[in-house]
């Protein structure tokens, strides 16, 4: 049997145009929650500042940690003391999520929504343990704003009997 030469420049080109496909496909761009993510892990490090108020507020630190062969990162908040939470941020099905594991004995998890901007994370709750109607007060949305790879600023959303009841802000700066 011979092979036309025409049949083999069209499977030539088809078998170029795969190879250009996958390749292209490995280098595709980040989702928004892979780059989310990775601005999360960038904040490595102690960090301290006030709560509520930027001057006179009281005093807050925070350790950022990435764990888990880097697919987590673990936020502790006021660690050592007896108020210490810790938020754990992980990808999940393509999303970023985060476990918020609370003083107040429960666990609720927040998705990264679309209001989320390279420089501001926008959370909303999607779940969690120890909760059991949306009554109960549990953290319900949080916000994490990149001032700069020094400062951040972070709010977390209080519910109670179905509505927001307070808003805790943040403003840190990098320790170490």
């Amino acid at each position: 049997m011979k092979i036309k030469p025409r049949a083999v420049l069209l499977l030539s080109a088809v078998i170029g145009l795969l190879a250009t496909s996958v390749l292209a496909a490995d280098k595709a761009s980040p989702s928004p929650a892979q780059v989310a993510f990775e601005r999360l892990k960038g904040l490595a490090g102690q960090w301290q500042g006030r709560v509520g108020d930027r001057e006179k507020g009281p005093e807050a630190k925070v350790n950022y940690q990435v764990t888990a062969a880097g697919n987590t990162v673990m936020e502790t908040l006021f660690p050592g003391t007896r108020h210490e939470m810790v938020t754990m941020y992980y990808l999940e099905d393509g999303k970023l999520v985060l476990t918020h594991y609370c003083a107040a004995g429960n666990q609720p998890q927040m998705a990264l929504t679309r209001k989320s901007t390279p420089d501001t994370l926008d959370f909303n709750f999607i779940g969690g343990a120890n909760i059991r109607s949306r009554r109960d007060g549990h953290m319900h949305a949080a916000r994490i704003r990149f001032v700069s790879t020094e400062e951040l600023e972070a709010e977390w959303d209080y519910f109670a009997d179905g509505k927001k009841a307070d808003t805790k802000k943040f403003f840190l700066k990098r320790k170490i």
